[in-house]
């Protein structure tokens, strides 16, 4: 690794941390070069375009979430109706909301029609999708990913719900 990978690694830590914070919508060039104190036009040195600023960042988080949600689970397969509430429990305690913040406005902007973040959102859904698998206990591989997709659904929709304010909805389901 060469020294401006090291920077832009370093760079991205910071621009991850303040996405987490502010969001999606407070990330245009200059917030992001001035959360990480550098000019919009070093920022640019270190990557391409906004569009590849933005991908790093999310791919960086979305390696995060992956991380944390593999430190809080013991690697024994569970049956669905064990891992849904253990992963929602997890998923939507305070420490992780930011990300599921950030999930849902990724969504939005998918609505919208954005390709960028179509594209990055259905990157890490079937990430998720494939690391719900992981964690299932099927007899088989077609039931572990008919399992894993009704994981996925079942916890957008939770997580739909508490972002409306309907938690005590989302604590009946689990």
């Amino acid at each position: 690794m060469i020294k401006s990978d090291d920077r832009r690694a370093a760079l991205l830590v910071q621009l991850a941390d303040y996405v987490l914070a502010e969001g999606l919508s407070a990330s245009s060039l200059r917030p992001l070069a001035k959360a990480a104190q550098i000019s919009d036009r070093m920022l640019l040195y270190y990557f391409k375009d906004k569009a590849d600023i933005i991908t790093a960042i999310l791919d960086l988080i979305s390696g995060r979430l992956v991380t944390l949600l593999s430190e809080q689970t013991d690697g024994t397969l569970l049956p669905l109706e064990q891992l849904r509430p253990r992963l929602a429990a997890i998923l939507f305690a305070d420490t992780l909301w930011p990300y599921m913040r950030l999930w849902l406005e990724i969504a939005g902007l998918s609505a919208k029609g954005d390709p960028l973040f179509r594209d990055v959102g259905e990157r890490m859904g079937r990430g998720f999708f494939t690391w719900g698998a992981s964690q299932l206990d099927g007899m088989t591989p077609e039931a572990r990913e008919r399992d894993a997709a009704q994981l996925l659904i079942s916890i957008e929709g939770m997580l739909l719900l508490k972002s409306i304010g309907l938690d005590d909805v989302c604590q009946k389901a689990y």
